[in-house]
């Protein structure tokens, strides 16, 4: 492939490279030694889930993969417990060793979705850091000033506040950074708000005598409130290992505007392609290729025939969920949080309030309205048939 296609593979979808001139000059010495690259990018275990906004970055790792490179998928198993303070406005709560294990495993089931296995070399920061000596560490603070860390946006906005920063959350650009001469990384991938942190590897590279790494940023992904970083605790997120037809629905909740973005960064279609086509068909089509993405062909097109069946036409799904009403009395929001589509009464109560919970088509508005037998909608996708003990005997 020549040198300008591989280029334009590379810079979509991404919000800067430093510096393109590097990059390029690393790719042609490769493909003259025949050495592959060492691209890196690193997650810290923080939550169970992968949702598409991290797809974002593996799918750019996917790209250097069929390009012939190398790529380190780098568990910061050690650094998330130190806590990453990018974007952060308080102090991060310390997890438990137990908690990084568990959802490091499932990082590995998730991640092969979109990476190839027999490409990618899966490394646990914790193989260098745990043997890691205070002298080490010492030594490491001296290659970047307080001066340039207060410098940051987001512990500058701290300290001009008052808030606390803590010397360790000074600290972990550094083990980031040092994460980068280990792995002897050429290239990093990481958002664009990982600037600091993505610099630093250059920075910490330099100074144990290795030639920086190239940074590639690729932008943050917004949920579906189309405003706010994809994020479970925003509950604004698509999980890749949600059912197809909820992610199906769920992408064809977005706006339009949004929609282009999500093409140009989960997808190859033809961008100028999909702007000449109809809003609801190119969101169809993307909802489609997303979840054959992590689910396969056959559970995209079993998605759209639900999605056009039930929604376009109006029509409650066969197959919804039941739920059993007791004999004692049962609040609205008890029954959705029980019946597992809502995650606690406080969540059930924000949806009965925000008028996204309907039965028999008619919004209910209380939360403790007494149940009948019938059909609730909630929000767009879930339904919840509630039956009593007459209706089934």
């Amino acid at each position: 492939m020549d040198m300008a296609r591989t280029l334009q593979i590379i810079s979509r979808g991404t919000t800067e490279i430093i510096n393109v001139a590097q990059l390029e000059k690393k790719l042609a010495k490769s493909e003259k030694d025949g050495k592959p690259l060492v691209i890196k990018a690193g997650f810290d275990p923080t939550a169970p889930d992968i949702h598409i906004g991290h797809v974002v970055l593996l799918r750019k790792m996917r790209q250097f993969q069929e390009l012939g490179h190398q790529v380190v998928f780098l568990i910061g198993d050690f650094t998330a417990q130190v806590g990453d303070p990018t974007g952060r406005n308080e102090l991060r709560k310390k997890m438990t060793r137990e908690d990084i294990e568990k959802n490091a495993v499932t990082y590995q089931d998730q991640v092969f979705k979109v990476l190839d296995p027999k490409k990618t070399q899966v490394v646990f920061n914790s193989h260098w850091f745990g043997k890691f000596t205070a002298q080490e560490l010492m030594e490491l603070t001296a290659h970047a000033t307080v001066a340039q860390t207060l410098a940051r946006a987001d512990f500058k906005k701290r300290f001009d506040e008052g808030r606390e920063i803590s010397l360790l959350e000074f600290i972990y650009p550094l083990l980031q950074g040092y994460d980068s001469v280990q792995l002897k990384a050429d290239v990093e991938l990481g958002g664009s708000d990982q600037k600091f942190n993505l610099l630093m590897g250059r920075q910490i590279q330099e100074a144990f005598h290795q030639e920086p790494q190239v940074v590639i940023m690729t932008p943050l992904l917004e949920g579906l409130d189309g405003v706010q970083k994809m994020s479970k605790s925003l509950g604004n997120y698509i999980g890749i290992n949600e059912p197809p037809r909820e992610i199906f629905g769920k992408v064809m909740s977005v706006s339009d505007e949004l929609m282009i973005k999500y093409f140009e960064l989960l997808t190859d279609e033809d961008l100028a392609v999909v702007r000449q086509m109809h809003p609801k068909e190119a969101k169809m089509k993307l909802a489609g290729e997303i979840v054959r993405q992590f689910h396969g062909a056959d559970a995209a097109r079993d998605s759209r025939e639900h999605f056009e069946n039930v929604f376009s036409q109006k029509q409650v799904p066969d197959d919804i969920q039941e739920y059993m009403l007791t004999q004692g009395k049962e609040s609205l929001a008890d029954i959705l949080v029980k019946a597992g589509v809502a995650p606690s009464k406080n969540e059930a109560r924000r949806l009965i309030k925000q008028g996204a919970v309907t039965f028999e088509g008619q919004p209910v508005a209380d939360e403790n309205w007494s149940a009948l037998a019938g059909v609730l909608k909630v929000g767009k996708r879930r339904f919840l048939k509630l039956q009593s003990s007459s209706t089934t005997s």
